[in-house]
Order: C-alpha cells, then sequence, then structure tokens
C-alpha cells in the first residue's frame, strides 16, 4: 500500500488566527462578501439594503403584489385585533395596549425584517411570561400605573437585549432552547393560560394570583358560588364555534380565512348579543369603555432607576429570549417553505429595535407568532406590505371604532386565548422526540411540569439546567471507541457498531471524536489507559504478540488546548513505559501545530510514527515491526 506523507500545516502568524477564529465565530455568512470588489456607489446602496431590507424589495414592488399583500394584511387584521386585546389582559394590561401593540410594532417590522411571511403582534407566551413575572411583586389591580410602567420598561430591556445579541452576532445563546424544551415549555403554558381562562369562562370574581395548576383549580372550585350560567353557557357556545373553525382550517387548508375571521365574528357576536340583551346587568362582565386615538408617548414611564429594576430587567431577559427564539423559529419556518433566506441577526437586530420603539409608544413585547404568520402565510402574503396594511387597519380601529368594543364580553376574549393556545400543544412532536432521544424527552417533560406546578420561569430555568447539564456531559465525557478492520477491505470502523470488523494483533486503533481540552483530558486519560489494560490481557488470553502499536485516529480532533497537549505527553510517556508506540492518524492543522510546539524533542510526532489513514498505518507499521503471528 502506498503510504502518503502527512503534511505540516502551512505557519500563520497568532494575528491570522485570531482573525480567522473571530470570523468564523461571530461572522459563519461573511456578510461583507457582497462588498468586495463593488464600486463606492454599488457598496453604499447594499449597505443601505443589509441595514433596510425593505429596499432590497421595494424598487421591484407591484400591484400584483399590492392586492395579494391587502388580502393577506385585511386577514391578519382581523385575527390581531381580537387576539391583541386579549393577549394585552392575559399579560394583566389594558386591553387597548394590545391593539397599540398591534399598530406601531409591524411597521418597524416591515422596514427593518428580512421575512415576507411573519406576521408581528403581541403573543400568548410573552404575554404570560410578563405578566406573571411582574405581578409577583406588583398588583395590576392595587397599582396599575407602575404596573404598566413596568410593563414598558421591561419591554425596552427585552429589546434592547434582543437588538445587542443581533448587533454583537450572538444569536447563538438562544440556541442553549432546545426544540425539546421549547415543545415541553410551550405546552406547559398552553395549559396553564387555558386553565388561567377559567376566571372569565365560569365568571369568576376573586381568582387566585399564581400561576401553577394546582391553586388556580383550587381557585376554582373553591368559589363555584360564583359561577355564572349565562357566562358559561355563551362561553361553550363561542368556544366550540372557535375549535370547529379551527379543526375545519385544518383539514382543508384552503379554508383558512374560515378561522382567521372567526374571533372577530365572535367578537362582533357576542357585543351584538350583550348589547341587545343588555346581559352585562346579568352577570356577563364586559372590557369597558376604551380610549380613542392612536398610540401615547410612553418614553416618560420607562423606569431606569428605584427598587423594581431588577424585575424589569429580568423579566425582559426572560420575555426577550422566549419570544426572539419563537419569532425566528417561525420566519425561518416559511423561509424553508417559500426557498428564501432569512438572516438571523438581522431578525435580532429587527426584532429588537420594534420593541425598543414599542416601549416608547406604549407598546409591550412583540414578537411573530406562529399561528398570525400561518394564517398570514396562507392568505398569500409576497411581502412584507402585510404587516403594513394590517398596521393601517389596526389604526383606523383605534381612531373610529373603539366604542363598538365596549360590550365586548370577557368569555368571549378567553375563548379566543383558549383556542390560539391549543396549538401550542404538540403531541406529535413530543413522541417523536420519544422515539429519537430519551434524554431530550425528559428535559421537555421537565419544561413541561416545572411550567404547570412550579412557574412559568422555574419551568424554563429547569430545562434549560438540564439541555446545559447534557451538553457539558457530552463536552467532559466525549465519545471515544475502539476501531477495527472490516475483512477483504482499507476500512476501520466501531467494532461494536459493526459486528463483522475484527481487531488486528498487536494494534490497539482508538477513536477519539471529540477535542481535547481540561473538562475532557483527565476521562480520556482513565479510559485509554483501561483500554490498553484490557487490550494486552485479552492478547495473553488469546495467545496473540504482545500489544506493540496504539493507534489514535484524530479525524475528529477539532481542538486541543494545554491540557489536552499534556494528556498526548503523559500518553506517550504511559505507552513507552510498555514498550508500545503511539501513533497518529490525521490530526487536523490545529492540533498538528499546537503539538509539534509543545514536541520540543521530537518524541512523540515523528514522521514515522503520522499517517494520513489507518489504514495506511497498519499496513507501514506491519512490515516495520516483528512478526505478528499467532504464537
Amino acid at each position: 500500500m502506498e503510504v502518503h506523507k502527512v503534511v505540516a500545516p502551512p505557519h500563520k502568524s497568532t494575528v491570522a488566527k485570531l482573525k480567522t477564529r473571530l470570523k468564523e465565530t461571530f461572522f459563519p455568512d461573511d456578510p461583507l462578501r457582497q462588498f468586495r470588489g463593488q464600486p463606492n456607489r454599488t457598496k453604499l446602496i447594499r449597505a443601505a439594503q443589509y441595514i433596510f431590507p425593505i429596499l432590497q424589495w421595494c424598487p421591484e414592488y407591484s400591484f400584483r403584489l399590492l392586492k395579494s399583500d391587502v388580502v393577506s394584511g385585511l386577514t391578519i387584521a382581523s385575527l390581531a385585533i381580537p387576539q391583541g386585546i386579549s393577549y394585552a389582559k392575559l399579560a394583566n394590561l389594558p386591553p387597548i395596549v394590545g391593539l397599540y401593540s398591534s399598530f406601531v410594532p409591524p411597521l418597524v417590522y416591515a422596514v427593518l425584517g428580512s421575512s415576507r411571511d411573519l406576521a408581528v403582534g403581541p403573543v400568548s407566551i410573552a404575554s404570560l411570561i410578563l405578566g406573571s413575572m411582574l405581578r409577583q411583586q406588583v398588583s395590576p389591580v392595587d397599582n396599575p400605573l407602575l404596573f404598566l410602567q413596568l410593563a414598558f420598561s421591561s419591554t425596552f430591556f427585552a429589546g434592547l437585549f434582543q437588538a445587542s445579541l443581533g448587533i454583537l452576532r450572538l444569536g447563538f445563546i438562544i440556541d442553549f432552547l432546545s426544540k425539546a424544551t421549547l415543545i415541553g415549555f410551550m405546552g406547559g403554558a398552553a395549559i396553564i393560560v387555558s386553565l388561567q381562562q377559567l376566571k372569565g369562562l365560569l365568571g369568576i370574581t376573586h381568582f387566585t394570583k399564581q400561576m401553577s395548576v394546582v391553586p388556580v383549580l383550587s381557585s376554582v372550585f373553591q368559589h363555584t358560588n360564583e359561577w355564572s350560567w349565562q357566562t358559561i353557557v355563551m362561553g361553550v357556545c363561542f368556544l366550540f364555534f372557535l375549535l370547529a373553525t379551527r379543526h375545519l382550517s385544518m383539514k382543508k387548508p384552503k379554508l383558512f380565512w374560515v378561522s382567521a375571521g372567526a374571533p372577530l365574528v365572535s367578537v362582533i357576536v357576542s357585543t351584538l348579543l350583550v348589547f341587545v340583551f343588555r346581559a352585562d346587568r346579568h352577570g356577563i362582565s364586559v372590557i369597558g369603555k376604551l380610549q380613542e386615538g392612536l398610540n401615547p408617548p410612553s418614553w416618560n414611564m420607562l423606569q431606569f432607576h428605584g427598587s423594581h429594576l431588577a424585575l424589569v430587567a429580568k423579566t425582559g431577559l426572560v420575555t426577550g429570549i422566549v419570544s426572539l427564539t419563537e419569532g425566528i423559529a417561525v420566519g425561518r419556518t416559511f423561509a424553508a417553505l417559500k426557498n428564501y433566506h432569512v438572516d438571523g441577526n438581522k431578525e435580532m437586530i429587527a426584532i429588537g429595535l420594534m420593541n425598543v420603539v414599542g416601549s416608547a409608544t406604549s407598546c409591550y413585547v412583540t414578537t411573530g407568532a406562529f399561528s398570525r404568520s400561518a394564517v398570514n402565510n396562507n392568505a398569500g402574503a409576497k411581502t412584507a406590505v402585510s404587516n403594513i396594511v394590517m398596521s393601517v387597519t389596526v389604526m383606523v380601529t383605534l381612531l373610529f371604532l373603539m366604542p363598538l368594543f365596549e360590550y365586548t364580553p370577557n368569555v368571549v376574549l378567553g375563548a379566543i386565548i383558549v383556542t390560539a393556545v391549543i396549538g401550542l400543544i404538540d403531541l406529535p412532536a413530543a413522541c417523536q422526540i420519544w422515539k429519537i432521544d430519551k434524554f431530550d424527552f425528559l428535559v421537555m417533560l421537565c419544561a413541561f411540569f416545572g411550567v404547570i406546578f412550579l412557574s412559568v420561569q422555574n419551568g424554563l430555568a429547569i430545562a434549560v439546567g438540564l439541555s446545559l447539564f447534557k451538553i457539558l456531559m457530552q463536552v467532559t465525557r466525549p465519545k471515544m471507541v475502539i476501531m477495527g478492520n472490516i475483512p477483504g477491505t482499507d476500512i476501520y470502523r466501531d467494532l461494536h457498531h459493526y459486528k463483522e470488523a475484527q481487531r488486528i494483533p498487536g494494534f490497539l486503533v482508538l477513536s477519539i471524536e471529540s477535542p481535547v481540552n481540561f473538562a475532557n483530558s483527565n476521562y480520556l486519560t482513565e479510559r485509554t489507559s483501561r483500554w490498553i489494560e484490557e487490550c494486552e490481557e485479552e492478547e495473553a488470553q488469546e495467545k496473540y504478540s504482545s500489544l506493540q502499536f496504539l493507534i489514535l485516529e484524530m479525524s475528529a480532533v477539532s481542538g486541543v488546548d494545554t491540557n489536552g497537549v499534556s494528556f498526548f505527553k503523559e500518553l506517550k510517556k504511559t505507552t513507552a513505559k510498555k514498550d508500545i508506540e503511539l501513533v497518529f492518524v490525521n490530526p487536523l492543522s490545529e492540533v498538528m501545530e499546537k503539538l509539534q510546539r509543545a514536541d520540543e524533542q521530537k518524541e512523540f510526532m515523528r514522521p514515522e510514527f503520522l499517517f494520513l489513514t489507518v489504514a495506511e498505518a497498519v499496513a507501514s507499521l506491519s512490515l516495520k515491526g516483528p512478526p505478528l503471528n499467532n504464537v
């Protein structure tokens, strides 16, 4: 067999290495490549288009696209108006704030966002987290003004955090919310949100402020004397109508407009019923009079000092991460369906600035909701103009139609919320996780039960903690396998995976499948020593010649630190004491360079023990060593 020489990596200065590392860490998409070799005018235009994506598609916008966007914009507006009012109540905020949050943020996103399908506005999970975290210290009933100020301040911190992640290109931080964590978290939150709506669906006036399942159910059954049959009848009827339309649209996607318009139809019909029959005088609570006019400025309500600063910062951080994760996931989902690219860092900046501007214009945390974006996509949205159309529709509502919502019953808003959050319970995805990874399933269950029985933030914290523990286990306990030769080939594979693979007498071939660093070097030392001893005992029992070569297949070792270098040096000393030669196969350039620098006396990086493949190493060393036949 021809043996190929292992070539030393080309020399690079420390500055060049640092530059390459930083580029690959923070700029893997290389956003500056579009400016190379371009005249200054083109660079200026592309820079403006990069910062404001609306400039990319606006020059080519046509009347045909406008027709599609107007239809989709009006469709999502019919969903956004009742949802905005409902989600604001879920966050313990005045209903009008939900409409404010469906007016300004979509306009900002239309200019800065890169997704064509993302429909922006309040979402149930962020509303739940915001309301529950702030309510732990401030009562929205006893001190509504302070609660509103803290909500706007939390929104500012959420937006600042989101935009900072995009500007500093630290989006990988949100990747710590794994799919299993999000599925469990959202499923648990959906159940808690639904149970919270029993207050409105049953007409209860005295209800618990806690968010876990036990206090909520206890509160429901301890106040049976407050149940209102009129409220229950109306709630059941509209809940059945909303669920039926949702089921119909899922079965027949072409009828998406049925479920999209159902919440607005429910609001209109229920409002008319209450107004005509004066049901508000017979136990059915209503929203009451809402303020007319556009968003008032709220920058003077932001609080950056005082005893509640830590609370708003923590609330902003949690709601910012959760809403950002949801928005980017939704945007990428529909981008993949339509085969276009969504820049994650630009989305972080867009969503972040959207919330910063929103916090100064009486809005609370907003992002892209899956249900609303799905309707937007199904309605035929072509560009972000659909968000502008929705925003204009909400503006008209704020200016002229607010008196019409005075008699809207709260029970219908509860039914709308229940219908919206039911879609967050993803049983097929949970079953799929069980089939693929049992540990991920455990993480999902911890998030689910943590949210239900503890609190939203504690459930999320437990799930993230378990996910980090899994990562630490993978780092500190990396995979390492014994390789054998598949007869009749030059291929070497895991002995436990390929049963036909056979050990080569006199050789121990190990594959290290992770970087070697301070976190795992001791573990690798212990495991390697154990395998050497087991191999020597096995060869003594089988009466083979003694172990002569330890081959380390290092294709998957992407890096080493000083502890990793010490591991290889100590391993060389250990094998030398046993008259075993240490052989390296295919070390990557960074690893090879560090080992060569550490090997000043040329003890363990000798060219005759460096090979490109395991097959070449075995073939070459078999010719050099003593006979390897059975004794």
